[in-house]
């Protein structure tokens, strides 16, 4: 605590300096590292200190230590010639990205043809035989007979009930409601034409061609709009920026380009219709005027910031367009690879052990300290 500035030593308040010195008065008996803890305790619980610590981390915070200026010319020319090797990996690792998006092409035409299987169970074009809808369960899902006939019965009664559904109705929706990136995006007003979702493809640029990726929404015919296939393109780059070459960590999506979508008359849920009262100032009568303006809808993903040649866009602009690349890539990435545990909600517990754990240790950690705070008025937290 020495290197406090005498400033700021003199900004604490006494009284809260003469409770560290009673500490010390009252405690000549204790064993020494002991009351260097409390004393420590004590003193970080000052606002004041606190500041002043804080103040004098920030300064040391991101600088340089000066043993790069401080070396002698002869090794900083051998350090440039390091960094001019290092220029020459990235420009290689971009030739890397290059080929793995090769082989997410060959791989992708793979795939189809299960994808498509899927599609056709998803929209009743296919029905699948006995012998591939058994599913073998976990140990831990393993019923006995009895509870599996006593299922089965159950699931007879309901069939019996209801009508025989199409399909699996909603597969697409669900796969968007139970998913945070997306759901959020998702308006009351968009689900009865996510209904009508069908499938979603990806498609990869061809040979040759600038890397790029497009994302098709096919729908059955609606009454919301005409379109079939509703297309979403995001064009990529895997080059180091010359400017700023050891910033380079793989592809990165420049832009992306949507669609326009043919909409129904009277069922453009992006837009909406709203009535103002407007009072002429001279003679003071009142008129309804009636505007129309943007709404908030999930179908505004067909539609983002154009990115101009400039590359300049405002916060906003750039905010939408970094939810967009996001969304856009988890949808190529994990959600048409992985639809149906999206569906079912597998995939979601999975991600949240990726993630989550760490942070609800943490948070309960910190629950733990904040309630023996609350109910134990000599409790000292941590150090």
């Amino acid at each position: 605590m020495a290197d406090i500035d005498n400033k700021d030593q003199a900004e604490v308040d006494p009284a809260d300096m003469e409770d560290v010195e009673e500490v010390e008065e009252d405690e000549t008996g204790e064993d020494e590292n002991s009351k260097a803890r409390q004393l420590t305790v004590q003193m970080m619980q000052n606002p004041q200190i606190l500041a002043a610590l804080q103040e004098r981390l920030d300064g040391l915070n991101g600088s340089p230590s000066g043993y790069i200026e401080s070396l002698p010319k002869v090794v900083k020319r051998r350090i440039n010639a390091l960094k001019n090797l290092q220029v020459k990996c990235a420009h290689i690792e971009a030739k890397f990205y290059e080929e793995v998006h090769e082989l997410e092409r060959k791989y992708a035409a793979l795939y189809q043809p299960f994808f498509d299987v899927r599609s056709n169970i998803v929209k009743a074009a296919y029905e699948p035989t006995d012998e591939e809808c058994e599913w073998k369960a976990d140990e831990d899902e393993e019923l006995t007979d009895e509870m599996k006939e006593k299922a089965k019965l159950e699931e007879e009664k309901k069939d019996e009930e209801k009508e025989d559904p199409k399909g699996i109705p909603e597969f697409w929706l669900t796969v968007f409601k139970n998913v945070d990136l997306l759901s959020d995006m998702l308006q009351e007003h968009d689900e009865p034409i996510l209904k009508h979702l069908q499938d979603i493809k990806v498609k990869f640029s061809d040979p040759g061609q600038p890397m790029s990726f497009t994302l098709e929404f096919h729908f059955e015919p609606n009454d919301f709009f005409s379109n079939t296939v509703l297309t979403k393109t995001y064009k990529m780059r895997s080059e180091p920026d010359e400017s700023d070459p050891f910033s380079f960590d793989g592809p990165e999506i420049m832009c992306c380009t949507g669609c326009t979508i043919e909409w129904t008359k009277g069922k453009n849920v992006t837009l909406k219709t709203i009535k103002k009262k407007q009072k002429h100032k001279g003679r003071g009568t009142v008129r309804t005027v009636t505007k129309t303006v943007p709404n908030d809808s999930f179908f505004n993903f067909f539609t983002p910031p154009e990115v101009p040649e400039n590359g300049e866009l405002d916060e906003d602009s750039e905010a939408v367009l970094a939810a967009d690349f996001e969304i856009g890539h988890f949808i190529r990435e994990r959600i048409v690879p992985r639809a149906v545990l999206y569906f079912t909600g597998e995939a979601i517990e999975d991600d949240d052990d990726d993630y989550d754990e760490e942070g609800e240790e943490a948070d309960d950690e910190e629950g733990e300290e904040e309630a023996d705070e609350e109910n134990d008025p000599d409790y000292v937290p941590k150090v």
